[in-house]
């Protein structure tokens, strides 16, 4: 028998629930990785402030997706079978706070202080970028890296799920 619409829904709701999560947590995150092939060394100042442009722009992805994604999270362990005694949700909870307070806190300051300065450099766009926005690239790629290996510390305990 072929379920349709709201009878559909009211059957498969946890999945459609589950796959909204995860679809939700990957194009969120997705972004942090493609930041290390943005902001990467050697750059002109031109390719800087384009660089720099382009990951304010991917930003919007993990603001929405990623608040989406803890949403969807949240409802699954409320409405699931799932349950709050769970050592990788608990994990997983504590992971993407310290994702958070690593990009919001210490990225995004960093990465806004380099995109100022690139701003205000008036030198032609073709010369490679000084050793002062390097360096501040640099930091803004260390945070980055940290970053990353949270976001797949966090899918690994969405994955495989670890228990005591």
């Amino acid at each position: 028998m072929s379920l349709t619409g709201y009878a559909y829904l009211e059957e498969n709701w946890l999945g459609i629930l589950v796959a909204i999560h995860v679809i939700s947590a990957v194009v969120g995150i997705g972004p942090t990785y493609f930041g290390h092939v943005l902001l990467r060394k050697g750059q002109t100042l031109g390719q800087l402030r384009d660089s720099l442009r382009l990951s304010a722009k991917l930003e919007m992805f993990p603001k929405i997706l990623g608040s989406l994604a803890v949403l969807s999270g949240l409802l699954l362990v409320w409405l699931g079978d799932y349950g709050w005694d769970q050592l990788w949700i608990v994990a997983a909870i504590v992971d993407y706070v310290l994702i958070q307070i690593v990009v919001v806190a210490f990225m995004s300051r960093a990465a806004a202080d380099v995109a100022a300065r690139a701003q205000a450099d008036s030198g032609p766009a073709d010369r490679q970028a000084s050793a002062e926005l390097q360096a501040g690239v640099a930091k803004v790629n260390a945070f980055n890296y940290a970053a990353t290996v949270l976001g797949i510390v966090l899918f690994l305990l969405m994955f495989f799920k670890p228990t005591l």
